[in-house]
């Protein structure tokens, strides 16, 4: 397995939530919580609408919908910020994401109904901490990026794809170039502190050129950060539909991926993961969060929340029809209904084991063994004598705790190999819908 195509999945968290279940019964979230370290958490909010569905996207977002669902979606995600204070009590939010969907597809009013539900109803102090946005070229506008700035976003970030307007159609995303530019000099107008800018390699009719001049754009444009995405073509999606099979895709991607990296190393950017590059010259902004130990609080439908041993969220759907029906049965939950858990995956020691080594070894400083030791009382390598294989095809340093360059590119294949067996078997018999 580890040896084929090195674009097998994206492991943004561990585990995906296809392995998730429903809960009988649904635990109380004062419960779940109750022995939690409360004290640094993520603060995650998830707003599940946009003005467009790009050809590549699988996540739980609806393009268009109605001004009426907008506002109830706020007013339900008041009622369920309620639930989730009372069941925290005094918790501390050391960072915090508002994503989706596009966050600013909210109209500026909304935006700040949106801080205000999450600093008067959970507390977080916001400004304060490290906050991102997430937001599209037609909607990062002046008077929303206003409202962004007044409550202390200090990392704005926009999927671009590609500076072509050609390559970007062929993905699905009828962008115009001059409102890419557009909504780039109004982020940066808007002295946001981090830029960061999504590019997607790939793309059907995208040459070595073509991608040169989307990196060379980019950089032009000097954002704090850059993500390179490899494109992939999902059941359910746009480009799922009418996607034609390449024989040479992975080759290609592997190629345009090298190209890229050495793009941006050699303009002074650092590589955080196989995706993430940061300016060299940036400071570490904020107090110290950690994905393997601190815990999350997912607010919206589409939101994720973790604890040490417990991942949950509201059901998981890709097609436009099931998406809608998880909205409205979001929209239609009485209020008391938010006090407990609905689906999730629940982690034994094997899995918080297995879920700290691949959430730190997709990372480009790698696996930290003096915390791990801490936290587990045995040794990584002890644990996962599998690592020894990654070592011996020069995907990892000796001992196995951090990849090489070649290791990093391959992390699309890395982790699902280190996924267990258990969550494996779970996402296999997960109907997608």
């Amino acid at each position: 397995m580890i040896d084929d195509s090195p674009y097998q999945g994206y492991l943004y968290a561990y585990p995906h939530k296809t392995s998730y279940r429903p809960f009988q019964p649904r635990p109380a979230l004062a419960d779940v919580w109750r022995d939690e370290p409360s004290d640094a958490l993520f603060l995650y909010v998830h707003v599940p609408f946009c003005e467009m569905r790009c050809g590549f996207c699988n996540l739980f977002t609806r393009a268009n919908a109605p001004a009426e669902q907008v506002s109830a979606y706020l007013r339900q995600l008041r009622h369920q910020a309620v639930a989730v204070s009372r069941a925290l009590g005094d918790a501390t939010y050391a960072m915090a994401a508002f994503g989706g969907g596009t966050p600013t597809h909210l109209e500026s009013g909304e935006l700040a109904e949106l801080f205000d539900i999450c600093t008067g109803v959970l507390g977080a102090r916001l400004p304060g901490v490290p906050l991102t946005v997430e937001t599209s070229p037609a909607t990062a506008t002046p008077d929303r990026l206003e409202v962004l700035t007044a409550h202390g976003v200090t990392r704005v970030s926009i999927g671009v794809q590609s500076f072509l307007d050609s390559e970007a159609h062929a993905a699905g995303r009828p962008q115009r170039r001059s409102e890419v530019d557009r909504a780039l000099g109004a982020i940066r107008d808007a002295r946001v502190p981090v830029l960061n800018l999504d590019l997607i390699y790939g793309i059907d009719g995208q040459t070595p050129e073509s991608w040169q001049l989307s990196l060379d754009t980019a950089l032009g444009w000097r954002p704090e950060e850059i993500f390179l995405y490899p494109l992939y073509v999902r059941p359910l999606t746009g480009l799922g539909r009418r996607a034609v099979s390449r024989d040479d895709w992975d080759a290609q991607r592997l190629a345009l991926y090298r190209q890229g990296r050495e793009a941006l190393l050699a303009a002074g950017y650092r590589q955080e993961s196989m995706r993430q590059f940061r300016l060299a010259t940036l400071p570490v902004d904020g107090p110290d969060y950690s994905c393997q130990d601190d815990g999350m609080v997912g607010l919206g439908c589409g939101a994720r929340s973790y604890t040490r041993e417990l991942h949950y969220s509201f059901d998981y759907a890709v097609s436009v029809g099931q998406v809608r029906a998880v909205l409205d049965d979001y929209l239609a939950r009485p209020a008391d209904d938010f006090r407990y858990a609905e689906v999730g995956f629940a982690l034994d020691q094997t899995e918080q084991r297995r879920r700290w080594l691949i959430k730190s070894l997709l990372r480009a400083e790698g696996l930290d063994e003096y915390a791990y030791r801490r936290r587990f009382g045995t040794a990584p390598a002890a644990d996962f004598p599998q690592l020894e294989q990654l070592v011996e095809a020069g995907w990892a340093e000796p001992g196995g705790l951090r990849l090489t360059p070649a290791g990093l590119e391959r992390s699309d294949a890395i982790g699902p190999w280190l996924t267990s067996t258990e969550v494996r078997s779970a996402m296999a018999g997960y109907q997608i819908r």
